[in-house]
């Protein structure tokens, strides 16, 4: 497929108020890779935010990657898990967010990670967005999960 042609695709663009909402962009979230130096906590601000390299999986059957940014409001505190931060450049692979609920609508945000670690957003409800910030890339190899 050329270039041009993978350009013009829409670029996606999804919101989340719920843990259904969030469960979407779970899915299309899964197997994206970023460097831990592509987090932020804006603590003052209530903010959470990561630029990552997501695989493509509504493509339909092309193997894609594309730069997205996925960012989450009303974030109370931030805890790691099992995730080194002294290494800004180090590489991790996004598995699965879920939703953890508390006293509604609170609750707790988990990015779980390969290889255990995980990051736990307390929030004050559910209010997320993912954008996809441009052309998607050809990638030779497509994520492999066992049943």
């Amino acid at each position: 497929m050329s270039s041009a042609s993978r350009d013009s695709k829409p670029v996606l663009r999804l919101a989340a108020l719920d843990a259904d909402d969030l469960a979407v962009i779970s899915a299309q979230m899964q197997d994206a890779v970023l460097r831990l130096g592509d987090i932020t906590h804006v603590k003052a601000r209530q903010q959470f935010a990561l630029l990552a390299n997501r695989f493509a999986w509504d493509a339909a059957g092309e193997r894609q990657r594309r730069r997205t940014g996925l960012h989450f409001n009303r974030v109370t505190s931030v805890k790691t898990q099992y995730i080194r931060q002294d290494d800004k450049a180090a590489i991790i692979e996004l598995l699965a967010i879920a939703f953890e609920e508390g006293e509604s609508p609170s609750g707790t945000v988990v990015l779980t990670f390969a290889g255990g670690g995980a990051i736990r957003l307390e929030v004050e409800c559910i209010e997320a967005s993912l954008k996809d910030l441009g052309p998607a890339w050809a990638t030779e190899h497509q994520p492999m999960h066992e049943l």
